[in-house]
């Protein structure tokens, strides 16, 4: 090949994929705000659940094991429903069955404020995490709907930000409904806390049916050279993935499938001893005020938003996942062990919980941009249900873990310490047990241009 040929074909890879940036960003401002908004609430009752713990203690009489039972229960609930969820999300569309959770979840999560006894508390978890099922991996696959692969690391951090700010808004904002609505309208301060956090989400679920767009051609806000790109592009890459991953029992054969399904359930063990105990571990270490603990807890969520878009742009950039989930994995251990370390020096213990958010809250985002490198069509929108759902798992684990722990010898850092190792193990496998195809880098034309 002639050099003028050369650099005629350079120029025109450059410019497509300058184009391509730009039409990336204009999806990107179009749906991206709303989904985090609804990401934002789906985290709120993460949050909201961990802040009514002492006054649902209180009113109802509930054990550190009770409490952590319930919150399991979410989390079966979750589990049992999400791989049917995300199949039937895939037949009827992601914009109705996206609807269709917020909805149903944001009745059920505000019915929290009728709980009066134990089993009622146990039933309606489940019931929340029944109906929540099949929404994050949903939104997860809707987005492979959008936008190429050399784009997700970033998007998908962009994502998870609204998880992150929901601890940043949501902590202190519960802390402060705990302290200021208390005995408003003759309702409890946990109430007003599950009314705020469940009825804005039926009006979201009503919102998604009309704003967000199942198919690229619906998209009349996008040219139809724009669509024709984009969806060539993401055609493309559709095509590349081989062996068995566009089907779900296709996926579960892809080698590296099931292993990211472990690594999954680590990080989950380390979010949710995170999002369930953070508050009860400031409080431990000497604070009492609901709206201080508010304040304190949303540190280590501010820290992993900032950490989750710094690692999404540099994994972008870069082309390399894998290398990156590992890091962040280590460094949420060392946010574990140190916060079991100094748990009763409260300046030492923050942070340690900054270094944990930064750590696992970021870990999320940079996990996902692995399983579309394997699967894609209906093995992405159940093999990403699956994931979820093996993952989840963790979820309810870690909050019995870490109850039965403290119950059994009256200290969390026991159960911090375990967390910290299996953190560690997680980063191991990330490190020396996937296959080739997880662990090639991906092409880096489209951030040369920004």
């Amino acid at each position: 090949m002639s050099t003028s040929s050369s650099v005629h074909t350079e120029t025109t890879a450059l410019a497509s994929a300058i184009e391509e940036a730009r039409i990336v960003r204009k999806v990107a401002w179009h749906i991206m705000p709303l989904i985090m908004v609804c990401y934002l609430f789906a985290f709120f009752d993460r949050i909201n659940v961990s802040f009514a713990k002492f006054a649902l203690q209180t009113d109802l009489g509930l054990s550190d094991t009770a409490y952590g039972l319930g919150a399991s229960l979410f989390v079966v609930g979750y589990v049992l429903f999400e791989v049917p969820s995300n199949l039937m999300l895939y037949k009827v569309g992601a914009r109705r069955w996206i609807a269709r959770i917020m909805v149903s979840w944001g009745i059920a999560t505000a019915l929290m404020a009728c709980v009066q006894v134990e089993w009622q508390f146990y039933g309606l978890r489940f019931v929340i995490g029944a109906l929540e099922a099949g929404f994050a991996p949903g939104v997860l696959y809707y987005l492979t709907l959008w936008f190429p692969s050399a784009y997700r690391g970033r998007i998908t951090s962009t994502l998870c930000l609204a998880s992150a700010f929901a601890g940043v808004l949501g902590a202190p904002g519960a802390g402060l409904i705990l302290s200021q609505l208390d005995g408003l309208l003759t309702l409890r301060g946990w109430h007003w806390l599950f009314l705020v956090g469940g009825i804005p989400c039926v009006f979201l679920g009503f919102l998604v049916l009309k704003v967000l767009k199942d198919r690229m051609v619906d998209a009349t806000w996008l040219t139809r050279d724009e669509q024709a790109l984009l969806s060539r592009r993401i055609d493309e890459q559709n095509h590349s993935i081989g062996g068995q991953g566009h089907s779900l029992l296709g996926a579960l054969k892809t080698p590296g499938f099931l292993t990211l399904c472990l690594v999954y359930f680590l990080i989950q063990m380390g979010s949710y001893g995170l999002n369930f105990w953070a508050p009860h571990l400031i409080r431990a270490s000497g604070m009492t005020n609901a709206a201080t603990i508010g304040l304190l807890t949303a540190v280590p969520y501010l820290c992993g938003a900032i950490s989750m878009v710094v690692v999404g742009r540099l994994s972008d950039r870069s082309g390399e996942r894998r290398k990156y989930v590992m890091v962040l994995m280590l460094l949420a251990a060392a946010g574990f062990f140190s916060a079991g370390i100094f748990a009763h020096n409260t300046a030492v213990l923050i942070a340690a919980l900054a270094i944990m958010g930064a750590g696992v809250i970021a870990s999320v985002p940079a996990f996902w941009a692995l399983p579309p490198k394997i699967v894609t069509g209906v093995g992405a929108a159940g093999g990403f249900a699956l994931i979820n759902t093996l993952g989840q798992l963790g979820g309810m684990v870690s909050p019995v873990l870490v109850g039965r722990i403290k119950d059994a010898t009256g200290s969390t850092t026991p159960a911090l310490y375990a967390i910290g190792c299996l953190c560690v193990a997680g980063a191991a496998i990330v490190l020396f047990a996937l296959p080739a195809t997880l662990r090639a880098k991906e092409g880096t034309l489209q951030w040369r241009t920004g």
